[in-house]
Parts: structure tokens; sequence; C-alpha cells
């Protein structure tokens, strides 16, 4: 029992006769008939650890072992080609044999992967760390391309196929995927999970980036129950299921407040520089800037028909489900109060549906399956005034999450983007000479995803404060 479940007597009164008041406006919401469950998504309630699996595998069978191989020596030798000062002979003749080598392999058949998928995660995962080594390893990069060999190429297609995700580094295998267990012999708990197993960096910063991102996905599996709980209701129209839907609601504001917290705690741990000069820029996928060069799959389909954009907190499938649960209008379709602004109708609509794409087929279901329910929570609230103010108070808390978002967004990408203080003789400088060239261009800084970050980071926030109803 939580201490906010036990309501006070004057909220309890108000219920009463909220409920009262509303009862001849409302059919009786029976819950549906037999439904699927979490589970039958790949969403793990039973185990706590929500979109992440039970535990990843750490390696591949033997037949795959080029590609675990290749991955140990990427991490141990290869830098940002972009760092590749033109006296770095060593990291010039390291990197160009590892890149030699990947052309030279042969090209492995998945067939024995695509009945596990604990496998094809692993596959998709290494793959997927593979092209972004091989890309953003190239120094002096010019040329408008680059060529994916097909050794990486066509394994990682069809394996992307099968778990019907996107051909690249997405969120799902830097974050969801990218675990161990300190202790194999504990319970599954963030205290008992090591995040950045696998890294480009190899910094602390990079780690504690990914470990900021886990922490939010194991708070949501807290979210991801009460949803269940919600829909797992016999009806809602009774009192004991308005009252029950108010705790329930009053419980997702405080796990809320939590990703919050959690969000800015990583100010603390993850350091401005380092995260934009050495981490970002190997999480760029294809064409995601101006000069960033296309890719071109060797014997595959053309690059423009793919999902290539790069990992991105915007595929995280725990947040979608928030946002699917409180009915947040992202594409601006709905008549809501306020009126979207000039700058809200500018940004990227489609960005929210788009990153859907980058994530497991089988998560991609469940927000279907949720987005699809016959009991939508905005409608029942917009009907029963008993669940307006909770509701609300929802919604107020993600608008409030979002706004520290953008905050921590100007810090980590605006405000690095806009600086000028890397010296003459960093490593970086010839990366701030192309970043500066591109702010001239441009005028704005981009996301992972190749979007002007303040005006979709604004509009999403704005999105969401217009799901909020009147009183």
């Amino acid at each position: 029992m939580y201490p906010i479940d036990l309501l006070s007597p004057s909220h309890l009164f108000t219920n009463v006769i909220s409920v009262l008041n509303s009862v001849q406006l409302l059919s009786r919401k029976e819950a549906p008939g037999a439904q699927p469950t979490a589970a039958d998504f790949e969403v793990n309630l039973q185990t706590n650890t929500g979109f992440l699996p039970e535990k990843p595998i750490p390696r591949l069978p033997e037949a795959y072992s080029a590609w675990e191989d290749a991955l140990t020596r990427a991490q141990e030798v290869l830098i940002l080609g972009e760092n590749i000062t033109e006296d770095n002979i060593k990291s010039r003749v390291d990197g160009e044999l590892w890149r030699s080598q990947m052309r030279e392999l042969p090209v492995i058949s998945t067939n024995d992967l695509k009945t596990d998928k604990q496998l094809l995660r692993r596959a998709h995962k290494v793959l997927a760390f593979l092209v972004h080594f091989y890309v953003h390893s190239i120094p002096d990069q010019t040329a408008g391309s680059v060529l994916i060999p097909r050794s990486l190429a066509t394994p990682l297609l069809e394996v992307s196929s099968v778990l019907r995700m996107a051909p690249v580094l997405t969120f799902a295998d830097t974050v969801l995927w990218n675990w161990d267990l300190v202790n194999p012999e504990l319970p599954v708990t963030i205290e008992n999970m090591r995040f950045g197993v696998e890294l480009f960096s190899g910094t602390e910063d990079e780690r504690n980036f990914w470990f900021g991102n886990a922490k939010v996905e194991m708070l949501g599996v807290e979210m991801l129950h009460l949803i269940n709980e919600y829909h797992s209701l016999p009806n809602v129209s009774d009192f004991a299921s308005v009252c029950k839907i108010n705790r329930l609601l009053t419980r997702l504001v405080a796990i809320i407040n939590r990703v919050e917290e959690t969000l800015l705690s990583m100010r603390d741990l993850v350091d401005p520089s380092t995260f934009y000069w050495q981490v970002r820029p190997w999480f760029n996928g294809s064409a995601s800037g101006s000069s960033s060069p296309t890719w071109i799959f060797e014997d595959g389909p053309d690059a423009s028909t793919l999902d290539l954009s790069g990992p991105s907190a915007g595929q995280s499938s725990v947040m979608h489900a928030l946002d699917i649960f409180l009915d947040v209008d992202f594409k601006l379709q709905q008549r809501r109060h306020p009126v979207p602004s000039e700058s809200n109708k500018r940004s990227d609509l489609g960005f929210m549906e788009r990153m859907r794409r980058y994530m497991p087929g089988a998560h991609q279901d469940y927000l279907s399956h949720l987005a699809n329910s016959s009991r939508p929570l905005r409608e029942l609230a917009k009907s029963t005034p008993a669940v307006k103010e909770s509701y609300n108070a929802a919604v107020s808390a993600i608008r409030k999450f979002r706004d520290s978002h953008i905050r921590i967004a100007c810090l980590y990408v605006v405000s690095m983007a806009r600086s000028t203080a890397i010296p003459v003789g960093c490593p970086v400088f010839a990366m701030m000479q192309r970043m500066e060239r591109q702010q001239k261009r441009t005028g704005h800084s981009t996301g992972t995803g190749g979007n002007e970050l303040s005006l979709l980071l604004k509009s999403t926030r704005d999105a969401t404060a217009r799901a909020a109803l009147k009183i």
C-alpha cells in the first residue's frame, strides 16, 4: 500500500459527488475480452525489466566470432576519424587495417540466428556498432558518401528485417541490450546491472550516459505496471474504479518526477564537452547533418529507402507508452488549446512516429496495441470530472520533465555547438572548424536524428501541455 493511496475525507467526498454527477453521462465501459498480455510483445513485467530483456547474451556462437572479435578490436584501436591529425600515423594505420579486414570478411549467413530473439538482438547490436565504427573512424572524410561493405551490410539488413527495426545503431542497441549482470547469482536490479558493455569512446562519460538512460527505462517499468493495471480494471465507471484510477495517476506523477530527477542527475556524471566531442559523433547515421556522408549499403537497397538516423532518446519505447497513455498529440491533429505556435507548426511533426520504426517490431506492436485501447484515458478524464485533476497532474509532470529535457539538451548540445573554446592544438580542432561552418550554413544545432533540436524539443513540450483538460 502506497501512502498516497489513502484519500483524505475531503478528497473522498469530492470524488463521490463527482462520480454521482457523471454517472448518467457514462456508459458502463467493461474490460474487453481476452486480450494479449505485455509478454506477448516482449515487454517483461514479471521480471521487472520492461522493454529490456531478462538478460542479454554476452556473445554470439563461434560461427560469428569474426564479428565479435572485430568489435573487440575496434574498441581497442579505433578513434574518431575527425580527431585523427596528419601526424597520427599509428591511428591511421590501425584504422585502415581494421577497415580493410572488414571489407575482406565473407558474408556470414544469418540463418542460424533467425529462430532465437536473443541471438538476433546480439547480432543487430554487434553489426550496428561495427558499421558505426567503420564509418566514423575514417579520417579526412570529404566524400559525400561512404560504402558499407557487404560483409556488414548484408547480415545487418537481414537481421533487421527479422526484428522489424532499422538497420542502424538504435536506442535498443545502446541501452536496452547493452548491459550485463555484475553478479549473475543475484536478481536483476539496477544496482546489479553494468551498462555500457560496448562503448565507442571508452570513457566513463559515455558509460554514464547509457546508465542514465537505462535508469529511466527501469523506472519506466513501474509506469508500464500502472498502465497495465488501468487496462485490467473490470470497468472504469463505478466509484471504486474511479478512485483506483486516481491512485494510479498519483503514483504515475511520483514516478515521472523520479525520471526527471534521474535526467537532471546526469549533469554530475557526464561532462558536456566530452559527450559532445568524443561520444556523440559516433551516433550519427546516414546524412545526419550537412557534413555527414550518405551511407551506401553494398549490394543493398537505396539508403533513401531506409531509416538510418542513428540512436536517439526519442526511440525509448517506455516514453512512447507514457505519451500514448496520456494521449499526447505530437502531430497536431486534434483541436486543443492553446493553439500551436508558428514555431510548433514548423517543427518535425512526424519525428516521434518515425522514431518508432527504430524500435524492435514487437515493441512497435505493443505501442499500437496501447493506441487502439477501447478505453482511452484522456476520453475517460474528459467525461469524468473526478479524474480530470489527477490526469492533468500527470500531464503537468511530463511537461515539467520535458522542460528539464530542453535545459539538458541546451547544456550538452546547443551550447557546445556554439562553443569556440577549443584550442588549435586540440585533436578536435578540425571538427570544431567543421561545426562552425555548419552553424554558419544552417544556423541551428541538430539532434542525432538530424532534426532541429531546440525547435523539436519545444514543440514536443508544447504538445504535451496541450493534452491538459479544462477543469
